[in-house]
């Protein structure tokens, strides 16, 4: 293959791409569905009302999918055994807070990886001839290839991270506000409900998420537990727990939740210092081996130039 032929090959992946997506931002013409004008009146109870509500054009990324899919079947079951098996990925997504399903997600990687092999392909191409033997012309690609689709992972795991730490954060004032509703007298479910609409955050939005599914018939224990085994966050689990044995045996909720509340506080506490703890020794590299020469540098060399100067 040429190069100019390849050149060809992507403008005109280009220029298909591009007439799709204008196509795709045009208005249909035809009468509504019936789960269209339904979609409105769901949105508060069911997450597939939303979505519908939320989605605005078609992009061709499922087309492309479900043509490849043969092909994005056999690299899912590769990208299971490098990156975890599906479960693991989904739990990933969960905790991320992303609508993405597991499919999308492997498309993702499969694009991240394919702009790896393209910027790889580059990078080959640019090298001199002489020095740039037939191997290293294949290796790039496919090593930039891997690195794409690992860094799609990494960045999944991050914001993962960054969420858990968020909800970290947020939980012992949350459930400080949820023990104030329910001293005033709101029951529980009342009290997640303002809980989730008088606050933001991670707490918040997995607390509407309770409430829509207790909204459309699942029990609020069920609710709950689902959501602190999606998200596999100690605290969170352990306030579950609390919640969920003051239901079932009737004691009050409101001073479980602010010993609760206090017991994460001290928790956070303790981290923290553990935190400070690990850091101090990597403290030490940038004071002994930065700022302890340039001191000295300071110190000494005024007196070396002066007694440069004398003699």
């Amino acid at each position: 293959m040429t190069a100019s032929i390849a050149l060809a090959i992507v403008c005109g992946a280009g220029l298909g791409l591009g007439l799709w997506s204008i196509v795709a931002v045009i208005p249909r013409i035809g009468r509504a569905r019936l789960v269209d004008r339904l979609a409105p009146y769901l949105v508060d109870t069911f997450n597939e009302a939303r979505e519908m509500m939320a989605r605005r054009t078609v992009h061709p990324v499922p087309v492309l999918a479900i043509l490849a899919s043969p092909l994005t079947g056999s690299l899912g079951v590769i990208a299971s055994t490098i990156f975890g098996s599906a479960t693991v990925t989904e739990h990933r997504l969960r905790q991320a807070g992303s609508p993405v399903t597991v499919p999308r997600f492997r498309v993702q990687q499969l694009a991240w990886a394919g702009i790896g092999v393209a910027a790889g392909a580059a990078i080959a191409l640019l090298l001199p001839a002489a020095s740039a033997p037939g191997v290293l012309r294949v290796t790039v690609p496919v090593i930039f290839g891997l690195l794409g689709a690992v860094g799609r992972d990494l960045v999944l795991q991050r914001a993962a991270k960054s969420r858990l730490a968020r909800l970290s954060s947020e939980l012992p004032s949350v459930v400080e506000f949820l023990s104030l509703s329910l001293a005033a007298g709101e029951g529980i479910v009342d009290s997640l409900r303002r809980v989730s609409r008088s606050s933001g955050g991670v707490v918040a939005a997995e607390f509407a998420a309770v409430i829509s599914a207790v909204g459309s018939g699942v029990p609020i224990i069920t609710a709950l537990r689902e959501m602190s085994v999606a998200m596999a966050h100690p605290a969170l689990t352990r306030c579950v727990d609390q919640i969920a044995g003051a239901l079932e045996r009737g004691t009050p909720l409101a001073d479980v939740l602010r010993a609760q509340a206090a017991d994460i506080r001290g928790e956070g506490k303790r981290q923290l210092l553990e935190t400070a703890s690990k850091k101090e020794v990597a403290m030490l590299f940038p004071l002994v081996f930065l700022i302890l020469p340039i001191t000295i540098l300071f110190a000494v060399f005024p007196g070396v130039m002066v007694l440069q100067a004398g003699f």
